[in-house]
């Protein structure tokens, strides 16, 4: 799903072209490098417990948006979209990441097959088929290629969703969200009701539970819960938050439109809630110590909860109290949406 919401974005959405790209992708650049840089500062650069440091750097698309929709209005809609974007594109590198750096080995010859997979999709969607099928069964036979070469999976999830036509026959791209005609936008339409009541919930109870009983101070001041945490709650806000406003004072991007700096704080805050792919990184990166992937959820549960609350109170009150958007910065805003 996050595949097919990328390549819309960058074809059809906030992402299609240049200087929309520029403040969601280097904001997005700066959430995962602080926090990464946090929790090395907690953990050190050796030691098992180094190979956590991905966990803060992710950011959960769904939760997040949840977050920013509870507040209605005031939360303006470019800046809603800049969450979603910045979001997306956090996904796909936290995807990267999970494939350069949560690899142990490569069987090349299943690597070779699932390029050749990639190569027949991408054949596919060049002859203009716009059957889903065709693409939904080679999607499957990548995943077992890509399970088997020793690179982690999730990216052939992104890798197919890439390869399916978002234009009609006529290469048209879908207007006012019409899904009729488009195998993309059909498919990221079932895939939206299917991931939230199904998908999530069981990748939550599988792998979310921990008990709290027992936990004492030594848990939660552990150094892997507090880089975790650390990272999520104060690296994602501050990372985001800088790198937003050195591209916006440097003038490569505007702020959102309607939004205020206050505003844009808090959606940074919102992008430390970590919650599925850092818990799914966690189990990558501590797969022979379970007592780190304890520790590890507990600094997403505690910086996730304070990222959502800081961020939500953040927005609510930043729709009446900050200052406003420079009439210079809101021509620019009117100019680029």
């Amino acid at each position: 799903m996050v595949g097919l919401e990328i390549k819309r974005e960058v074809i059809d959405g906030e992402l299609a072209d240049n200087r929309r790209r520029i403040l969601p992708g280097v904001a997005a650049l700066g959430g995962m490098a602080i926090p990464a840089l946090i929790y090395v500062l907690a953990n050190g650069i050796s030691g098992d417990a180094a190979a956590g440091w991905a966990i803060p750097s992710a950011t959960d698309i769904a939760f997040a948006l949840g977050v920013a929709s509870l507040l209605g209005r005031r939360v303006p809609g470019a800046l809603k979209a800049f969450l979603a974007a910045l979001a997306i594109i956090d996904d796909l590198g936290a995807v990267v990441v999970i494939a350069a750096f949560y690899t142990p080995h490569l069987d090349l010859p299943a690597l070779g097959g699932a390029l050749v997979t990639i190569g027949l999709m991408v054949a596919l969607n060049r002859l203009g088929v716009r059957r889903l099928w065709p693409y939904l069964l080679l999607g499957l036979v990548l995943w077992v290629l890509v399970h088997a070469s020793g690179i982690h999976a999730t990216l052939a999830g992104v890798a197919t969703a890439l390869c399916i036509p978002l234009r009609d026959e006529q290469g048209r791209a879908p207007s006012d969200g019409d899904c009729t005609h488009s195998p993309l936008l059909r498919l990221e339409h079932g895939l939206h009701r299917l991931v939230p009541v199904l998908v999530l919930p069981i990748f939550g109870f599988a792998n979310a539970g921990i008990s709290l009983s027992g936990i004492g101070a030594e848990q939660w001041l552990a150094p892997v819960t507090l880089g975790v945490g650390l990272g999520l709650a104060l690296g994602k806000a501050a990372g985001v938050f800088a790198a937003a406003m050195l591209v916006i004072r440097l003038g490569w991007a505007v702020i959102p439109r309607g939004a205020t700096r206050r505003q844009l704080l808090g959606t940074a805050m919102l992008c430390g809630i970590g919650f599925t792919m850092s818990l799914f990184i966690s189990m990558l990166a501590f797969p022979d110590h379970p007592e780190f992937q304890d520790e590890a959820r507990l600094g997403i549960l505690a910086g996730s909860i304070l990222s959502g609350v800081a961020g939500w109170v953040c927005l609510r009150s930043g729709a009446h109290h900050s200052s406003p958007v420079s009439g210079s910065e809101a021509d620019a805003a009117g100019r680029l949406h």
